[in-house]
């Protein structure tokens, strides 16, 4: 069974109990020690480049890791222990895990766009195999042999000649510390090599959460703890007027507590604290401030934006415009809800000089720095121990659930535990961002794209807390609230994927960055990926048609990176695709309107995409089957196939995993998803107004081919696959009904 480190052992207290060996590595930010010193400010840190950063070696063999980089249900702790395991050559099972606490972990930056495997895995890989340098260095000295005698198995060392001289990685260490800056001479181990990466490894920490024993932030439990509820403004923009707080008295322990206009009410137990909330009587008043929801996209189209050209050949227009067929499309994505099935959570007590706060947080040091601003401390004095939560696949609510939570235990001046509602977690997260896409292309007589011109109006992907000056307090609806002032940002994720994948001569893209939004938006899964690959894609078959070719013919022909057409193939192979010619330009023809004899009025189709993600990151082609029932107006997606390729796969059934996620919400977003909102709030605030994909609506079959690249470095997969979703739905639907579908949800 593998074990988490203990959260009330701090880093310095291990190496007084236990005679180690501390290495680590860190390519940014500083490393943090003591999480259980009462004034972490003491501590003298870590320089960034010293080995006592990351992995402590124990006299027992065994490797605690401390992680930035968290485990948000994707299964990413296992493959980063699967690094340190192979770097290090010891057993997975020895692999011990500190994650995500500001005091004990180095800044890794946050969790977040598939990056974790990448980048942290790659310093952790460096850490490890520097560690194992230099223990063969001891072990060299030990045994009296020079290091090209020794290998190295299961956390023991051995002369090769004569493996009764050995000595284990905890006899090597005998309670001594490296106090040395990091070489950085030591060679990660080669591909060939691998024992553990590369392997599928049951994820770690799934046989705690089968059997009910893993801990979430949900159930942290602090002595003297009280609970609280927010009370929300009846409108996006309303100012508290009055309180009356007469019908409280009958409530144990119930207290109002009040910033400007934020409001929250504490109780010994939960069920008080629901109970007042509801008792509590508010006066606000009236705002109107968002559009009407069937003039959302018109409205993002018309708000002010500072324009940045990502790409742009020489006369696009003039090129599609002699261009022999010609092709223009406007596509539309809605507001969408990260929409964690366990509502949100945060644990915070604040002290007047320190405070402690746990969260699920995917950046607990962003974290920090933010909630340090909104209580009023110094940074160095605030404490973020990640919990895991629900899951969240972007920027949810669990950090403004934190600072509800740090406001609530100030005023109180005791911990407070802050469970939002699903009314809380619907209407308040920060919402997945909405877009316009515009596209215009031409073909030339040979059915080759001779130009393309693509637009795209996007607010800002992340609005993620962090110390800068606006990031911080205001970055929270509590910090709004309670007034502080939201700084201008910079807008972050909605070029990803707007410039195509292929080889096309004359393109132009330009990306509209919308400096407000109707509503609070901030990371979603892919940020701006899908809703971009959804326009690209769907007009990459709107051109085939007019080319009168086949889609994934027409993509080969315009692709020249061997990965990419590798990636189309294999895609093509798994769902058995069969070749197709256009129609008339309208309806494309094999598969294409094939009904089914046993119900009335269902048709069936097929469709495909292709997406590089990010443009340098994971390829992935995806073939989707779909069933549409014109007269009941449903879109049932019944088989989908993926190819895919992220460079070296660190655990193959982690990977599968991941893509099956990927593709199961990505149809829920495509077939059901999208927010309700009157003038003046946000309207779908249960399951029934923001409806997802049940389980008799996942597809029958989600059939994966991966295509492994050793020689390639990893790159990220928590995101990829949903990106050619979308737009693979689309055009299946379009060869089933010949409709085609540019606005999400899709809807038959």
């Amino acid at each position: 069974m593998i074990s988490e480190f203990s959260s009330d052992l701090s880093r310095r207290d291990f190496l007084k109990r236990t005679g180690i060996l501390a290495i680590g590595f860190s390519f940014a930010g500083r490393s943090a020690l003591n999480a259980s010193a009462p004034h972490p400010s003491s501590l003298v840190p870590l320089p960034p480049n010293q080995l006592d950063s990351w992995l402590v070696i124990a006299a027992d063999g065994s490797v605690t890791v401390f992680s930035g980089k968290v485990e948000l249900g994707t299964g990413v702790s296992t493959a980063l222990r699967q690094i340190v395991a192979e770097e290090l050559d010891v057993s997975f099972e020895r692999i011990l895990w500190v994650q995500g606490d500001s005091d004990r972990t180095v800044d890794q930056g946050s969790t977040v766009g598939s990056q974790s495997v990448k980048r942290g895995g790659a310093q952790l890989r460096r850490a490890a195999s520097e560690a194992r340098s230099v223990l063969l260095e001891l072990a060299s000295t030990k045994l009296a042999a020079p290091v090209s005698a020794l290998v190295v198995a299961d956390g023991v060392v051995a002369v090769a000649s004569d493996p009764s001289k050995r000595a284990t990685l905890g006899e090597l260490i005998g309670g001594r510390r490296f106090e040395q800056e990091i070489s950085g001479k030591a060679a990660p181990k080669a591909p060939s090599e691998y024992r553990v990466v590369g392997k599928p490894v049951r994820r770690a920490e799934l046989p705690a959460k089968m059997t009910g024993r893993h801990t979430y932030v949900h159930d942290v439990r602090v002595d003297g703890m009280l609970h609280g509820r927010v009370v929300r403004p009846t409108s996006i923009g309303a100012k508290l007027l009055s309180v009356d707080d007469s019908a409280l008295r009958e409530i144990p322990g119930a207290r109002v507590l009040r910033k400007g206009d934020f409001l929250g009410v504490v109780a010994t137990r939960e069920e008080d604290a629901v109970r007042a909330a509801k008792a509590l009587k508010a006066t606000w008043s009236t705002s109107e401030m968002l559009p009407a929801v069937e003039t959302l996209h018109e409205t993002l189209m018309k708000t002010p934006a500072s324009n940045r050209v990502v790409t742009d050949a020489a006369d696009v227009p003039g090129v599609i415009a002699r261009a022999t067929k010609t092709v223009k499309a406007q596509y539309r994505w809605p507001f969408q809800m990260h929409a964690s099935i366990g509502a949100s959570c945060g644990v915070a007590d604040v002290k007047r000089d320190s405070a402690t706060i746990w969260s699920s947080t995917q950046g607990s040091h962003t974290l920090k720095g933010a909630l340090a601003q909104l209580v009023g401390l110094p940074s160095e004095n605030v404490h973020v121990i990640w919990t895991e939560g629900s899951g969240c696949y972007g920027h949810n609510g669990s950090d403004d659930a934190a600072a509800d939570a740090a406001l609530l235990s100030q005023a109180v001046e005791k911990p407070v535990r802050v469970q939002w509602s699903r009314a809380d977690e619907h209407g308040w997260e920060p919402k997945g961002v909405a877009m316009v896409m515009e596209v215009a292309g031409g073909v030339d007589e040979s059915g080759r794209i001779v130009g393309w011109d693509y637009a795209v109006w996007t607010p800002t992907h992340s609005s993620r807390p962090n110390a800068q000056p606006g990031g911080g307090a205001a970055s929270f609806v509590a910090g709004q609230l309670a007034g502080a002032t939201p700084a201008s940002r910079g807008s972050l994720g909605g070029e990803r994927n707007a410039r195509h994948t292929y080889n096309i001569p004359n393109t132009r893209v330009v990306a509209h960055l919308l400096q407000s939004s109707p509503l609070r938006v901030s990371s979603f899964r892919g940020l701006g990926s899908p809703q971009n690959s959804f326009a690209n894609e769907s007009f990459m078959d709107e051109l085939a048609i007019a080319a009168g070719a086949d889609p994934v013919e027409f993509r080969l022909r315009h692709l020249a990176d061997p990965r990419a057409i590798a990636v189309v193939q294999a895609g093509g192979r798994l769902a058995g695709w069969e070749r197709r010619e256009a129609r008339s330009g309208t309806r494309q023809a094999g598969r294409a309107h094939e009904t089914d004899s046993t119900a009335k009025g269902v048709s069936r189709g097929r469709g495909m995409a292709f997406v590089q993600y990010d443009g340098t990151e994971a390829y992935v082609a995806a073939i989707v089957d779909v069933s549409v029932d014109t007269e009941q107006q449903t879109v049932r997606v019944t088989r989908v196939c993926v190819a895919h390729d992220c460079g070296l796969i660190v655990n193959p059934d982690g990977l599968r995993n991941q893509i099956e996620g990927n593709v199961i919400q990505a149809i829920s977003r495509t077939l059901k998803e999208s927010v309700k909102f009157d003038r003046s709030r946000v309207t779908s605030v249960d399951w029934r107004g923001y409806p997802i994909l049940t389980f008799a609506e996942v597809p029958d079959s989600i059939e994966i081919e991966l295509i492994d690249h050793p020689e390639a470095p990893s790159v990220g997969a928590g995101e990829a696959a949903t990106s050619p979703i979308p737009g693979a739905i689309a055009n299946a639907i379009f060869d089933a009904t010949g409709k085609r579908l540019r606005e999400v949800p899709l809807r038959v």
